[in-house]
């Protein structure tokens, strides 16, 4: 009997520990997703010809309040006032695409005139 009462406490416990550490996080939600990505990132101007291309770029995501930043590396302009809404790791607009997840930031952003793309990871 005290066998049976260990392992459905332990199956319990396992239980709670397993639905409380779910892998869906929400980038609105919580801070997790700010920080530095590395990978290829781009950015193109066509009003001035301006083209920056690098496979060895960084992105620095910084979350103000409800909106996103991305500051890029190599000179490439920042990408400022991104809204995402709650429970939105992806966004499309008619401007573009930005997904974000624990270890990924896809951007396919343009705006102005401006281009900007990034394929990175942490």
């Amino acid at each position: 009997m005290k066998k049976s009462i260990k392992i459905l406490g332990l199956l319990f416990i396992t239980t709670i520990l397993v639905a409380s550490c779910s892998k869906e996080n929400d980038p609105v939600d919580d801070n997790f997703f700010v920080g530095t990505y590395k990978g290829s990132v781009s950015f193109s101007e066509s009003d001035s010809d301006t083209t920056i291309s690098t496979s060895d770029g960084k992105v620095t995501l910084v979350k103000v309040g409800d909106t996103y930043n991305f500051d890029f590396s190599d000179g490439i302009p920042s990408l400022k006032g991104i809204k995402m809404e709650k429970n939105q790791s992806v966004l499309l607009s008619l401007d573009g695409a930005i997904k974000i997840d624990e270890g990924t930031l896809l951007i396919g952003y343009n705006k102005d005139g401006k281009n900007w793309v990034a394929n990175c990871k942490r």
